[in-house]
């Protein structure tokens, strides 16, 4: 791809919570002519109070975030920083949480699986000023109703076993013990369960888990 860019050199910042997907991209992307990577953050608090001292041109940032999630956030950065253009990023496909994140002014949104040269036409012709999705969202997307917004989220079977247990009033080192898996792992999937339906805690959750038949096998 001819580069367009070098007159001038895109800040860009990461946000994710895991480091691992940080390097990775990190190390994708700083190989894009025009395209510097300046910081990553693993939250979003940390992501506004750099914002507030330095200049960003680009974001890429996780849709589930501990603190607050992407969705939320891309809102909160767009209110105070309508500049910088903002890329989601998941590995999950829901067509309402595609919306919800363009709807809070969102640039792009792709899914963690994408091709390198698919990454690259999204961020430059994001750069270019257009709403950009990789070509697995493009077909989520396809057929847009007018419901979407309202549609409920999927459940990964993880996230699914976690959420029967909570209901079932186990503690998080109870569920950790009984999953085979870590403590901080549950507090993880806990936390993202929490900002995937926009509630504030345990009890809100059962409650909109039984209204919406979450809990059904």
């Amino acid at each position: 791809m001819k580069n367009k860019y070098m007159m001038k050199a895109y800040k860009t910042v990461i946000v994710d919570d895991h480091p691992m997907v940080i390097s990775g991209i990190s190390s994708l992307i700083s190989e894009f002519e025009g395209i510097k990577v300046v910081r990553s953050f693993e939250s979003g608090n940390e992501l506004i109070e750099y914002l507030n001292k330095n200049q960003v041109d680009l974001i890429i940032m996780d849709i589930f975030l501990p603190e607050i999630n992407g969705i939320d956030l891309c809102k909160s950065v767009k209110k105070i920083f309508p500049h910088i253009i903002i890329l989601g990023m998941s590995s999950q496909s829901e067509r309402s949480l595609v919306m919800q994140f363009i709807q809070n002014g969102g640039n792009g949104y792709f899914l963690k699986n994408v091709s390198l040269n698919e990454l690259k036409k999204c961020i430059y012709d994001a750069i270019e000023g257009e709403i950009v999705f990789s070509e697995e969202v493009k077909k989520i997307i396809s057929n847009p109703q007018a419901n979407d917004l309202k549609k409920i989220p999927k459940l990964s079977r993880r996230e699914k076993d976690i959420l029967i247990l909570l209901a079932e009033g186990k503690s998080t080192q109870e569920i950790a013990d009984k999953l085979f898996i870590s403590f901080l792992t549950v507090q993880t999937h806990r936390r993202n369960i929490l900002n995937k339906y926009e509630v504030k805690n345990a009890a809100e959750l059962i409650n909109y888990a039984l209204k919406n038949k979450l809990l059904e096998v």
